[in-house]
């Protein structure tokens, strides 16, 4: 799709945690079309134009969501919460990205986001199970501590509702006795580092990864020793933050710890 750059309306701005916020838009439903997976950029003034991750599939409705990281100690993100609050339009730029689901693959879905990288996520299974409900999905969400897991009871949802969906949730903090439930996990420590622990044998699935470089990246170093296809690996990381090979052989893998 061709990007196209158009004005939308603020319909909400509802706090999810202290520190994270979701924010919906509409526009018409054809100007604001995209893929699931996709990205789009707010103008917040002055020629500076920030990305986010579209949270949802295309509904025809016209509306979009987003899910926002608030740190008030960086000036564009106080400068955007403001804007956000207080402006009745926006302009924005649409779609960005080649990270969307091919819709020529049937593959078991991996999906593995930290922080506000699940909207990008949320956005991917809802097309997903809207294509095949049956599709197996795991889905890796990984925070800090729990309560950055913000909308937890959407996973706990599909889990319960689907099951072919796997949600596994990440805290460095670690997960109070209780979380567990049919298709869901907690896990405590470092995404990367978990990945490595609990699975084996990754060859068969589309991989989908959404936070830092460092951390996608660690995560496809683990991903590479466990059977990873990289034709069937996708970050926005990769187009932004580029690295020679960006999925490493074992061999390499297996020489760099040697060494």
């Amino acid at each position: 799709m061709t990007a196209r750059t158009l004005i939308c309306r603020v319909i909400e701005v509802e706090d999810l945690t202290p520190d994270v916020f979701r924010v919906y838009l509409e526009g018409r439903a054809e100007a604001v079309a995209h893929a699931a997976g996709q990205y789009l950029e707010l103008n917040i003034g002055d020629g500076e134009w920030v990305p986010f991750s579209i949270a949802n599939a295309h509904g025809g409705d016209g509306r979009i969501e987003l899910h926002i990281q608030h740190w008030p100690e960086r000036s564009n993100s106080a400068k955007l919460r403001e804007l956000l609050v207080e402006a009745q339009q926006l302009t924005l730029r649409l779609p960005g990205g080649d990270c969307i689901l091919d819709p020529g693959s049937q593959r078991p879905l991996l999906l593995v986001a930290a922080g506000t990288g699940f909207a990008q996520m949320k956005a991917l299974v809802e097309s997903a199970l809207a294509d095949d409900p049956e599709r197996h999905i795991d889905l890796w969400w990984a925070a800090k501590e729990r309560r950055d897991l913000y909308l937890e009871r959407l996973p706990r949802e599909w889990a319960e509702q689907h099951p072919n969906v796997h949600f596994h949730g990440v805290s460095e903090a670690g997960v109070e006795e209780g979380f567990d439930a049919e298709r869901v996990s907690g896990h405590h420590g470092r995404v990367d580092e978990v990945l490595a622990e609990q699975l084996s044998d990754v060859s068969a699935h589309d991989v989908y990864l959404s936070g830092s470089p460092g951390m996608v990246y660690a995560c496809v170093d683990v991903l590479a020793s466990l059977g990873l296809v990289p034709s069937r690996v996708f970050s926005d990381v990769f187009a932004y933050a580029p690295r020679e090979p960006l999925v490493p052989t074992v061999g390499s893998l297996v020489r760099e710890r040697q060494a």
